[in-house]
């Protein structure tokens, strides 16, 4: 007898933070190390860390009109209330992350290695993971205007009440990637779900993509 398979959950433990440290906004710089550290409000014109490393760190309630952590590493860290319309993550390392309540507007986060990371109650107008590598991630409560997933390759990876309005699938690698939490406007290039889970009314909704991604003329 043939086994239903079911969708593997991604594994995520709960960030636990120790006593952390006041620090001023400015104390943070470019390719330093930044240990156990907490960020409480402030404004910049740029948040530029790039090459440097995060670990237990939370960032409070920060305002950046640009924020640059290209070749960062977060590590066991928060980032809440973040605010900013640029954000350049590409080849960022995230790994026992959360991002809460947070209000991005371009999340370039293209090559980028993140695992075990949550994003929740965030809206991200553009997020671009394209040739990332994503495992045992959740975006909860999160809406997107459009998600390039191009080239990634995803593993564990899940929505939760979330949404959509284009999403691009091209050249990825899912597997247990289950997308039934994620209402889903504009899907192109089907051909990238494979691996993906689906309830029936996604599939339903999808059926005119699916039959012309197949070459199949629906009439009547």
């Amino acid at each position: 007898m043939h086994r239903r398979q079911v969708t593997t959950k991604p594994v995520i433990e709960p960030l636990t933070l120790p006593s952390l440290d006041g620090t001023p906004i400015e104390a943070l710089r470019p390719q330093g190390d930044h240990e156990c550290l907490q960020i409480d409000g402030g404004s910049l014109d740029e948040l530029a860390l790039p090459g440097a490393s995060l670990r237990e760190c939370e960032l409070l309630g920060v305002t950046a009109h640009t924020a640059d952590l290209q070749a960062t590493r977060l590590i066991e860290s928060r980032l809440e209330r973040f605010s900013a319309p640029a954000f350049r993550a590409s080849r960022v390392t995230l790994r026992d992350v959360e991002i809460v309540g947070s209000r991005i507007g371009a999340l370039d986060i293209y090559e980028a290695d993140i695992r075990t990371t949550r994003f929740v109650g965030c809206k991200l107008d553009w997020v671009n993971l394209r040739a990332s590598t994503l495992e045992d991630v959740v975006f909860e409560g999160c809406t997107i205007g459009e998600l390039d997933l191009t080239g990634a390759t995803a593993t564990r990876v899940c929505f939760v009440g979330s949404r959509a309005d284009v999403v691009a699938f091209a050249h990825t690698r899912l597997t247990d990637v289950d997308l039934r939490g994620l209402e889903m406007g504009q899907v192109s290039n089907v051909e990238g779900m494979k691996g993906a889970t689906l309830d029936a009314l996604q599939v339903t909704a999808l059926a005119a993509t699916f039959a012309g991604h197949l070459g199949i003329r629906v009439e009547g």
